[in-house]
């Protein structure tokens, strides 16, 4: 049986409503995202001590300005947010570098939670290396720091953190980290980087795999959930 042609025209509308309201958000965010400089980005770093290890995370993503640069690096592959969150991380790790630099004659490097190989084929892309690649020339050529964006690889694919209860997500990435290439971190400090910071966990575990090394780490989140 025929269908009405208003009803079929409803139906179209209806489906083409539900495609806008899947496409218009990303749009959105990211163009208000570029509408924004580093003045209008709220900073306030924190740091909290978890199972023994320090996390600083530099914005907080309930912030609307913050959740709309997060989500435009996460999902959108926006270059201009990730320009915007490296000005962040620069700003924030220059001061840190140089007061640890005073005391210390380690270099250093910068190293990104790594996405598994499933997950990089799915998104194209790791979110917390397009940041790291839009740093300024001094964290790449030694004068600052160095940047080892395959330092860990992700061993095992595991369900997205924040689609867990909050006491299973430390065991969701238990073992999930291996080094990918050491020879290079020869008395090194490893800064090791992720996007979002809830419990901590994905941070916690990929810092133990450099700290069976004997190397020193810190932990830096962009923001904390």
């Amino acid at each position: 049986m025929l269908q009405p042609f208003g009803s079929i025209v409803h139906r179209l509308r209806t489906w083409g409503e539900a495609l806008l309201d899947a496409l218009l958000p990303p749009r959105a965010r990211s163009a208000r995202t570029k509408q924004r400089t580093i003045c209008d980005i709220p900073l306030s770093p924190v740091t909290h001590e978890l199972l023994g290890s320090r996390i600083t995370a530099l914005m907080d993503y309930r912030q609307p300005a913050v959740q709309d640069l997060i989500q435009a690096l996460k999902y959108d592959r926006s270059d201009y947010a990730a320009r915007l969150a490296a000005h962040v991380l620069a700003d924030f790790l220059r001061e840190e570098i140089h007061s640890r630099k005073i005391f210390s004659a380690q270099k250093i490097i910068l190293a990104p939670i790594p996405l598994h190989s499933t997950r990089m084929r799915e998104r194209g892309y790791n979110q917390i290396t397009k940041v790291l690649e839009a740093l300024p020339r001094e964290f790449h050529d030694g004068s600052l720091t160095h940047v080892a964006l395959n330092a860990l690889v992700r061993t095992r694919a595991t369900p997205r953190q924040t689609h867990l209860p909050r006491h299973e997500r430390l065991s969701n990435v238990a073992g999930a980290f291996a080094l990918h290439d050491q020879s290079h971190m020869v008395n090194a400090h490893i800064v090791l980087i992720d996007d979002v910071v809830t419990t901590g966990a994905t941070l916690i575990h990929a810092k133990h795999v450099f700290r069976s090394t004997g190397l020193s780490v810190s932990l830096i989140a962009l923001a904390r959930a």
